[in-house]
């Protein structure tokens, strides 16, 4: 299991990266929506 993991990872390592680039700046978005009410 975990070497089929790590196989996953070295083969896709570049679209990965750019996934979590996604959901860190989807998270970004929902943090910031959602506290911007506070302030106006």
């Amino acid at each position: 299991m975990s070497q089929q993991i790590k196989s996953v990872i070295v083969r896709n390592s570049d679209t990965i990266l750019s996934d979590a680039l996604g959901v860190l700046a989807l998270t970004v978005m929902l943090c910031v929506g959602l506290s911007l009410p506070g302030f106006l």
